[in-house]
């Protein structure tokens, strides 16, 4: 398989962001958004994924952190779908449970082609540090619309909004590396029977 490597940028008047992915990286994440705990969550995505991240962020802050968030989301996304190409020989599906102390959740991806987010988190606090917990289902959204992608998440138990978060995002990043991963079965073919994805 050769190297799945991609960077993509995207330029608004809300936000100018620069995402570089590895999908056989080591876990590293080198990240600047402006919103400390959203640099934290994409940490886990990195290190549990065993996806290297680059991503500079610069956004209108002094509005709040939603553009910034989403458009990191779709520009991740977009990274994503230009570096799996045409996702021959990989496992497509990947699924997580990870625990934090009280917190509990499943994330379960499919590398489908087809779009969509279907998320059950109700967080017990509505800002964990400078982060709006409604911009995380913002985030996931962008992500799933332009990395092609079927994303269940579930929230199934958890009293501490950081722990909550916690587990989604390390879940996801756990799901991910499944997903992406070469099956040595599959020998290069495509993960459908219907020839493409």
């Amino acid at each position: 398989m050769s190297a799945r490597i991609a960077t993509v940028s995207r330029d608004t008047n809300e936000t100018q962001i620069s995402v570089s992915v590895n999908l056989d990286g080591e876990g590293r994440l080198t990240c600047q958004t402006g919103v400390p705990f959203f640099d934290h969550m994409l940490d886990q995505v990195a290190r549990h994924g065993l996806i290297d991240l680059d991503i500079d962020a610069h956004g209108d802050l002094h509005i709040d952190a939603h553009h910034t968030v989403e458009d990191v989301g779709i520009t991740l996304g977009q990274a994503f779908d230009k570096a799996i190409g045409d996702k021959r020989g990989i496992y497509r599906y990947g699924h997580a449970y990870v625990p934090l102390d009280e917190a509990l959740s499943r994330v379960v991806i499919d590398f489908s082609g087809r779009p969509g987010l279907y998320m059950n988190v109700d967080f017990t606090r509505e800002m964990i540090g400078a982060l709006d917990t409604q911009l995380i289902s913002e985030f996931f959204n962008g992500f799933v619309n332009h990395a092609r992608v079927s994303l269940h998440i579930d929230n199934l138990k958890g009293d501490n909004a950081h722990h909550q978060a916690e587990t989604i995002f390390k879940a996801f990043g756990r799901a991910l590396r499944m997903a992406v991963s070469e099956d040595p079965r599959m020998a290069g073919q495509m993960p459908s029977t219907k020839g493409s994805l």
